[in-house]
């Protein structure tokens, strides 16, 4: 699913050099965490969030029959 996001966020965005994924896991969930420039939040969360509802829907659907809960949180690089 990490590679997922990322594919996913360096198509949308003008900076893909800067486009990180981090992924946590325990037994019960995932963690992805997206970094992106802050120049590109615009594009990845896209208007009333959203492309970053899609990109959600999509991660979860990708995870299917993993039972474990998939959260996606979007960060710019400070």
């Amino acid at each position: 699913m990490k590679d997922l996001l990322e594919f996913i966020a360096k198509s949308l965005v003008e900076n893909p050099d800067e486009v990180f994924v981090r992924q946590t896991e325990d037994d019960s969930s995932i963690k992805l965490t997206l970094s992106v420039a802050e120049s590109d939040m615009g594009k990845v969360i896209g208007k009333q969030g959203k492309i970053a509802k899609a990109i959600r829907t999509v991660v979860r659907g990708a995870a299917g029959k993993d039972k474990r809960k998939v959260i996606v949180d979007i960060v710019d690089i400070a």
